[in-house]
């Protein structure tokens, strides 16, 4: 029991130093100019589209979307990425409709992203200005009243609201931000396709 803590331990260690994660990326990704390459090898064409899918509103296997994104988790989000899809042999009309689906896919999660940003945004504000508020009305009790209780509920909503408001700023806009940053790399991924499997 203890050897195998020991072992999980040293495993732990060993897998989340920057260095054995930097040699990863460049042995698996980076290409000479820094960009990334992912490659992704489908069999057949029906692996390629989701066949629930038809007409306007077709769309690629959900697979190869989180196949893209499981990939790309671990590149800095400046890192250019060439997506390379092998195995296929694609007309020049499939190539673009794959590509103008992949760049649809990731527009869309970016415009959700934003709007998620924008009721953060508002929320802060909202918080915010209901902080000052209590803050205000705070001061003029005190002020002007010796209601204790009252005031001390007063002071709590304005710590409250303030301390929310900056706590939504400090960690979920800043998560949000992060997201924006990975989903709009994707929106610039360079798509290749080769009928030869690498």
């Amino acid at each position: 029991m203890n050897n195998i803590k020991k072992e999980v331990k040293e495993k732990i260690n060993e897998y989340s130093k920057k260095e054995y994660l930097d040699k990863y990326i460049t042995s698996e990704f980076l290409t000479d100019n820094g960009d990334a390459n992912i490659y992704i090898k489908l069999n057949s064409k029906e692996e390629l589209f989701d066949n629930r899918t038809i007409i306007h509103q077709k769309d690629l296997n959900n697979d190869i979307y989180e196949y893209l994104d499981t990939k790309s988790s671990i590149l800095s989000s400046d890192v250019q990425i060439n997506f390379y899809i092998l195995g296929l042999d694609l007309s020049s009309s499939d190539k673009e409709e794959v590509k103008n689906l992949i760049k649809e896919h990731y527009a869309i999660e970016l415009y959700k992203i934003q709007k998620e940003h924008k009721r953060f945004e508002i929320k802060i504000l909202r918080l915010l200005l209901i902080g000052l508020f209590f803050s205000l009305v705070y001061a003029l009790t005190i002020k002007y009243s010796n209601l204790d209780l009252f005031n001390d509920i007063l002071l709590f909503l304005a710590s409250f609201s303030m301390w929310e408001a900056f706590a939504f700023f400090i960690y979920d806009l800043n998560d949000i931000k992060r997201q924006r940053e990975i989903i709009t790399q994707k929106l610039l991924i360079d798509i290749y396709f080769d009928k030869n499997d690498g």
